[in-house]
This record gives structure tokens, C-alpha cells and sequence, in this order.
């Protein structure tokens, strides 16, 4: 009988290159279960304990440390050494007072920066698509995965509906109620999240117009002044006037 579904392992070699893992002094290492995240834009949980804070030496130990209930993404206990973490993911270890959020970054693709315990309580998310349910309510689809149901009145009305496709909502965690709303607009700042200019924050000057979204381009305006364009599919709005988030000194 064929086998279905994929395979559960990863040899190292075709693994996303952005992971910081030695090639080649072993074969195998851990491949990210199905998840939020998909396998090329996620860390799975144990290669961020091991490889990139340096918490285990070994894969032994970060999956001891994952398995006793010791990291929490996203507000939950994980305890699958193999979760992916994601673009703007909030990962803790109570313990030490850490907390971390998976941002963009020039060099490393994906980058766990270090926050205040205090930002761990949000997270930004990007709305994708919507879609109308029973009822005609309306469900907000996110990049990570979440479905936010915004309650409607009356459907041929739906004045509650002011979210918009590439808006992004700041939520509490581990609940996903909606805190801020970030329109994705002339004056919003923003950070980009692929292509050659991924990591770069500015503010949007314009937006091109074009038949399909993927063929839109974004003009964004550094703190320096410095202008430069990505596409749209690459934009993600981080704050209406200032970042909502904390970001590396000297990013903006």
C-alpha cells in the first residue's frame, strides 16, 4: 500500500536555509509538525531552544525542557519540541523571564528578538482573507492561522464590518480578542516580510495600483528618508503613526 500523507522527517542539507543548524556534521534534524506556520517561513520549537538561544546543548535536552511545559508560544504551553514558530510569534520561558518575538530581519530571514514581559501579552496579525458564515457574520482568516468572528446585526448592513483585507489586528493572547485595529493605508508604518528588502521599516508613501494584488507595489520611506518599493504581499503594517511593537535599535 502507498504511503500518505508527507514524511515526518527532514534531512538537514534541504532544510530552509535561514535555520541556523550545522549541514553537515549531521544527517537528520527536526522537521516542523503541520501547523500555523508553514515548514519555510516557521523555527520549529526545538532547533530556537538549541541552536538559536542555546538553552540545550543538545536535541536530548531542549526536547526535556519543550516536554516539562517550560516554553509557551503565543500565550499556551507547548510541549511538541517539533510546534513551528512563526512570523510575529510571542514565545516565553517564565521561568527566566524571557520573551521573545519572531520578527523579519535583513540577514537571518526569521529573528527571535528579545521583548519586554509586558509586550508578551499581544500580537500582531495580518487578515488574509474574510469569509461570511451563517448568519452573515463575519470571519476574519489571519496569517497564523486564527479565525476572528466579528458579530453582525443585520447582513445587508454590516456596520460592524470596518476590517479590511491586509489590515492588521493587534490581539490579546492567549484569548484573540481584538485590542487595535491598523489600517493598511497611506502614513502607516510598516515592515517587510520577504523579498531582498525583507526586514526594512517605513512608513507607506503610496500604494500602485493593479488588476491582482500580487502585481501591487508598496513605496515605503525609511527613517533616514531613503525610499524604496516591495510588493504588496510583502507589506505587513506594524503601527498606524509609531511601531506598535518594539523593534532592534536603530530599525526606526
Amino acid at each position: 500500500m502507498a504511503r500518505m500523507g508527507g514524511k515526518s522527517h527532514l534531512k538537514r542539507l534541504p532544510a530552509p536555509t535561514f535555520w541556523p543548524i550545522l549541514r553537515k556534521e549531521f544527517k537528520w534534524t527536526v522537521k516542523p509538525s503541520p501547523g500555523p506556520h508553514p515548514i519555510e517561513r516557521c523555527l520549529p520549537l526545538q532547533v530556537i531552544i538549541r541552536d538559536v538561544l542555546g538553552y540545550a546543548e543538545t536535541g536530548r535536552e531542549a526536547k526535556l525542557i519543550i516536554s516539562r511545559g517550560e516554553v509557551k508560544v503565543d500565550g499556551k504551553v507547548r510541549k511538541d519540541r517539533r510546534f513551528p514558530v512563526g512570523l510575529m510569534d510571542v514565545l516565553e520561558i517564565p521561568k527566566m523571564g524571557k520573551a521573545f518575538r519572531m520578527i523579519p530581519h535583513p540577514q537571518h530571514y526569521l529573528f527571535l528578538h528579545e521583548i519586554p514581559t509586558s509586550e508578551a501579552g499581544f500580537k500582531l496579525c495580518r487578515i488574509e482573507n474574510k469569509t461570511t458564515v451563517k448568519g452573515g457574520h463575519i470571519q476574519l482568516n489571519l496569517h497564523d492561522g486564527r479565525n476572528i468572528l466579528v458579530k453582525v446585526e443585520d447582513p445587508r448592513k454590516p456596520i460592524e464590518d470596518v476590517y479590511g483585507t491586509m489590515d492588521v489586528l493587534k490581539v490579546s493572547l492567549p484569548d484573540s480578542k481584538i485590542i487595535e485595529h491598523y489600517r493598511f493605508e497611506p502614513g502607516a508604518i510598516a515592515i517587510v516580510i520577504g523579498g531582498k528588502n525583507v526586514g526594512r521599516v517605513g512608513r507607506i508613501v503610496e500604494v500602485s495600483d493593479a488588476v491582482f494584488r500580487k502585481q501591487r507595489l508598496v513605496t515605503l520611506e525609511d527613517r533616514k528618508g531613503e525610499r524604496f518599493m516591495t510588493s504588496y504581499l510583502y507589506t505587513f503594517i506594524i503601527g498606524s503613526e509609531e511601531p506598535a511593537i518594539s523593534l532592534p535599535e536603530g530599525w526606526w
